[in-house]
């Protein structure tokens, strides 16, 4: 009986990926190690958050970098630190913003539930564009002047969420900001791999860029990096730690809190229920070390045997199987199963909440159940969970 099974909770079988509704991706030996070390001993967070800095700002070619509460606390991080700077009493009032600037540029198209992160600091978004091709009335999508345009005297700076496809690109904003001296906020959440990306959307100038390390990294689940400008990471670190010290016996390392810039230090802040520990801290930046060195590369022939395997095991089934392959060489594939409804009477979607519902429940990537298709993701599978995977696939597919 495994550890779930004893609290009565069921395992299942994750082809969806490293979603963090199923718990992100399989930590490796080496990170469950590092994170098992670090809970031996104790050590002053502050100075464990300025070692993790070194190791981020290193990786990613920024100023500096803070260990999140996902990439959703970085982004309430990051959106308080542009906020607040190290004024302690933006500190001490946020989430209220009475009297000073607290408006942040967000493209329309580029709204989600989760720039509620942003919001929670207490930041108000102020939409600009359109996305005229989703509805089909043109072919503009949102422009550098719709940016520019929207830029007052309450405006604190611009968020900026990061895909291969968003418009307008983001050196083009940054540039634009920077003329008004607005700092970027980029959500880079899920944009690992490729693994250039550490370098590349810090290095295109943008102030503070969030990455989970749940996902591609492969940390623990609850973890995200926050890289970019020291002044700015000095505040969103100064608004997460635990401040009940003396300021006479307060010492955190200037590489991570500038103390020049205030004469005392604030109570606890904004970002005070967004912690991380000490284990997760350490297991990050392990995990950082191996994913930023291509260790996890070796695993990507894996991948794609494991999906192989299951296509060929569909073969006979009620549906088609096409190998959606990567955009980059540290990409892993993914399976794209076309469900055959007419000969099955039944479709994706129910093919897909049959799996969930079986024993055991098999999750798969979901996005295009409306087209008739789903997705194996293989960074959750091991050989044996996809033996169980092509068992309740045919089960429910012939």
């Amino acid at each position: 009986m495994s550890i779930y099974q004893k609290l009565g909770v069921e395992p299942i079988i994750n082809a969806c990926g490293t979603v963090t509704r199923l718990g992100g991706a399989p930590m490796p030996a080496e990170v469950l190690d590092a994170f098992a070390q670090a809970a031996t001993e104790s050590v002053p967070l502050e100075h464990l958050q300025a070692a993790a800095s070194r190791r981020i700002a290193a990786v990613t070619g920024t100023d500096a970098g803070l260990v999140t509460s996902g990439a959703a606390g970085a982004l309430t991080l990051g959106a308080a630190a542009i906020l607040a700077g190290h004024n302690l009493a933006r500190i001490e009032n946020l989430p209220c913003c009475d009297g000073f600037p607290n408006e942040l540029i967000i493209a329309r198209e580029q709204r989600s539930g989760y720039d509620h992160a942003v919001r929670a600091a207490g930041a108000t978004l102020v939409e600009v564009g359109f996305n005229e091709i989703v509805s089909n009335a043109g072919v503009r999508r949102t422009e550098v002047w719709e940016y520019e345009a929207a830029i007052t005297s309450q405006t604190a700076g611009i968020v900026y969420v990061h895909a291969d496809d968003s418009r307008p690109k983001l050196e083009q904003v940054v540039a634009m900001a920077h003329k008004h001296d607005l700092p970027v906020l980029v959500d880079a959440a899920g944009e690992l791999p490729p693994r250039s990306n550490l370098v590349d959307i810090p290095a295109t100038g943008a102030d503070l860029v969030s990455f989970s390390g749940g996902k591609a990294i492969r940390g623990p689940q609850s973890t995200g990096i926050l890289c970019g400008r020291r002044a700015l990471i000095s505040s969103a670190a100064l608004q997460m730690l635990d401040m009940d010290d003396h300021l006479d016996l307060w010492d955190p390392p200037e590489e991570l809190i500038d103390q020049s810039q205030f004469t005392g230090i604030p109570r606890h802040g904004i970002g005070r229920g967004l912690k991380v520990s000490k284990e997760e801290i350490v297991a990050l930046l392990t995990a950082l070390d191996l994913f930023a060195s291509g260790d996890f590369d070796r695993q990507l022939i894996g991948y794609r045997r494991l999906l192989q395997t299951v296509a060929d095991s569909l073969s006979q089934a009620k549906a088609n199987c096409r190998m959606i392959e990567p955009s980059t060489h540290d990409r892993w594939p993914v399976l794209e199963v076309t469900v055959d409804s007419a000969a099955l009477s039944r479709s994706a979607m129910d093919v897909c909440r049959a799996l969930r519902n079986g024993t055991p429940p098999v999750y798969v990537g979901h996005g295009s159940l409306h087209e008739g298709r789903f997705q194996i993701n293989p960074v959750c599978l091991t050989d044996a969970a996809t033996d169980v995977l092509i068992t309740r696939l045919l089960e429910e597919l012939s």
